[in-house]
């Protein structure tokens, strides 16, 4: 198969994917609630990866954002209409991004941050970009910055379970770099191991004996670093997002 056959025998494909796109749509515009409900969660992946181009920033499942997103979505199921020409993802895009907006919009609002505005050439009210990306980039921050202080007021009382406190990890925090690398590396294998992590919220402290056995750590670097390999598991653990950053393979070393 020769070049000019392959990338058309691709382009029909394509072709082919977005109309069943197009055609499952009009299925749900026509009552069938399962159809719906099938699109909104295959799509799922669209509706992350829109908004967080809109924003700027990733955007996970458990953002307001997010449920924005899927709600636009559902709206943009009900609203599309394949007789204007356009395809369906093209217009959920338009939906997603006007709806995120106009949600920042309230929020900055709300933040007494203005987004300023300008008409196009057909008089039609749009967003100028720069004035946006400096409103967005503005309250993105505050809202991170409060998602962090919460993140870190909700750590601190799962290290209290643990009887770790911040005082506490700040002394214990391993000095060098290679033993930090490697203490953040048993704290993820602690994390993804269904027994070694069940064992550790259970019972509160590290299973060293089978931690020894999947490691090439001594008994004795894992006891002495104990308590900062459970503050940084937990981290994992517990899914918090701006804390991962903290913990994330350092630059260079000392």
């Amino acid at each position: 198969m020769g070049p000019t056959r392959i990338k058309s025998w691709f382009n029909t494909l394509r072709s082919k994917s977005d109309d069943d796109i197009e055609t499952k749509v009009v299925h749900a515009q026509n009552g069938d609630q399962l159809v719906r409900e099938q699109l909104i969660r295959q799509y799922q992946p669209f509706v992350k990866k829109t908004l967080s181009k809109a924003c700027r920033r990733y955007i996970s499942e458990s953002m307001d954002e997010f449920s924005i997103g899927l709600m636009a979505f559902n709206e943009a199921i009900d609203k599309f209409d394949n007789k204007q020409g356009s395809k369906f993802l093209t217009f959920a895009t338009v939906v997603i991004k006007r709806r995120i907006i106009d949600f920042i919009r309230k929020e900055s609002k709300h933040n007494h941050i203005l987004l300023a505005e300008e008409e196009d050439e057909e008089g039609n009210s749009q967003e100028n970009y720069l004035e946006q990306k400096m409103s967005i980039d503005s309250f993105n921050a505050e809202v991170e910055s409060r998602s962090r202080v919460e993140e870190i007021k909700e750590y601190q009382r799962l290290l209290s379970d643990y009887d770790i406190t911040f005082k506490v990890l700040t002394t214990q925090c391993p000095k060098h770099y290679d033993a930090r690398e490697n203490a953040k590396q048993i704290a993820k294998l602690v994390a993804d191991n269904i027994e070694i992590r069940s064992y550790l919220k259970e019972k509160k402290r590290l299973p060293i004996k089978e931690i020894e056995l999947l490691v090439s750590s001594s008994r004795k670097t894992i006891e002495r670093n104990r308590k900062y390999i459970i503050a940084m598991a937990l981290i994992y653990i517990g899914e918090f997002h701006a804390l991962r950053s903290y913990i994330e393979p350092e630059e260079g070393g000392e």
